[in-house]
């Protein structure tokens, strides 16, 4: 979420440390992989590192792409919904009959990798079919999920960078395992933009803490280079495709979530556009109490808005304020809010249009004004609901 609150950190480390003793009471602290003890070779292989993390960011946001792209293709077909998974399982079933490899979760491929086993060729080439191959599963409404694949894509990523700069640097690089093993780390921080978490679990997962400054190296150019290219992970594009800024602050979060119509006035007072000032000021003093007032005609719809300003210039103009109307001093190029608007767009308007209140019209009659709506009054909201969250 990109969001970090004590009271949520505590939680989690607690229920992160149960979950490890526990788990541990049942299969031990040996790690997931098992791999050799990899090291930095030297200063000068730090370079590849960081040419890793940006071959990684790219395959990431490939990835990302790909999956979306696909899935939105299997939307787009016009048959029967249950066909859809027939057909992803006959093409992931066809490519399983030349590339095994992308039929499970591959740990036993990813470990191969690891331990340095595997051939460019084929590491390069499982890249792309094992990211087509999850795109077409999940994308066609088969089931799994898209954790796994990703420490396979990013072993195969890693593994077949390592052995193509392994083969031309022998004597400055380390064996294409090593680069698999931080590959699985930066991929997946790349691909979810949760960097700590990569370098975290590959620790967990192969009991490797050698390779701290390598994994370090290539998860932050890594997700430098997906976040340039791609607002979003793999978790939030979805979420942003629907409308859902995960990237905004908690005010924008709070302001998204409330509407207009649960905070605009609807106690307020119109104006007809024939009045003459004399009489609008006198209708104000008896029973305005806001600053702008929606200029109506005879049908009730909306012709523009006066504020108190417009008046203001020919406020002490008696002669004037007695010929002058209302719709003559109104302004008639105005910005509305619907009810169904959020707040976050409403506190937008006044901070562009540097005025404390909208009109607020009904989306089917935008000409039929519905209620007003004051900065104000979202403010105080607002505070009110970060003060019933923090009292959690």
């Amino acid at each position: 979420l990109g969001n970090f609150e004590l009271t949520s950190f505590g939680v989690i480390v607690i229920s992160a440390g149960m979950a490890t003793a526990v788990s541990r009471v049942y299969y031990g602290a040996t790690p997931v992989f098992a791999v050799p003890q990899y090291d930095l070779k030297g200063i000068y292989e730090t370079p590849f590192y960081l040419f890793l993390g940006l071959f990684v960011g790219y395959v990431a946001v490939f990835y990302i792409k790909i999956f979306y792209g696909v899935k939105d293709w299997f939307g787009s077909l016009k048959v029967n919904p249950y066909a859809k998974p027939v057909l992803g399982a006959l093409m992931i079933g066809s490519i399983g009959i030349f590339f095994p490899q992308i039929l499970s979760d591959g740990y036993e491929y990813i470990e191969e990798a690891f331990r340095g086993d595997m051939v460019f060729s084929i590491m390069f080439v499982l890249i792309f079919l094992k990211i087509f191959a999850t795109s077409i599963t999940l994308g066609s409404g088969g089931a799994g999920g898209v954790f796994a694949p990703a420490l396979f894509i990013g072993a195969m990523t890693g593994g077949a960078f390592g052995a193509f700069v392994h083969h031309l640097f022998p004597a400055v690089t380390s064996s294409p395992g090593a680069y698999a093993m931080v590959g699985v780390g930066a991929f997946l921080s790349a691909v979810t933009h949760a960097p700590l978490t990569g370098m975290f679990l590959l620790f967990e997962m192969t009991g490797n803490y050698k390779v701290i400054i390598p994994i370090m190296f290539a998860t932050t150019i890594g997700i430098f280079v997906a976040r340039r290219m791609m607002k979003d992970s793999i978790d939030t594009y979805e979420l942003s495709r629907k409308g859902i800024d995960m990237h905004a602050g908690r005010e924008a979060t709070i302001l998204s979530t409330i509407y207009v119509r649960d905070v605009m006035r609807r106690d307020f007072l119109t104006v007809r556009d024939k009045v003459n000032l004399k009489e609008f000021l006198d209708l104000v003093i008896n029973g305005g109490g806001g600053f702008y007032y929606p200029v109506v005609n005879s049908k009730g719809e909306m012709v523009g808005i006066i504020s108190m300003q417009d008046v203001r210039k020919v406020l002490f103009e008696e002669y004037i304020k007695e010929i002058v109307t209302v719709g003559e001093l109104a302004t008639e190029d105005v910005m509305t809010l619907y009810p169904d608007d959020n707040l976050m767009r409403a506190m937008k308007l006044f901070a562009d249009l540097d005025i404390d209140e909208l009109p607020v019209v009904s989306r089917e009659n935008p000409k039929q004004v519905v209620g007003m709506l004051r900065r104000g009054d979202v403010i105080t909201v607002y505070n009110r609901e970060v003060l019933r969250k923090h009292s959690f």
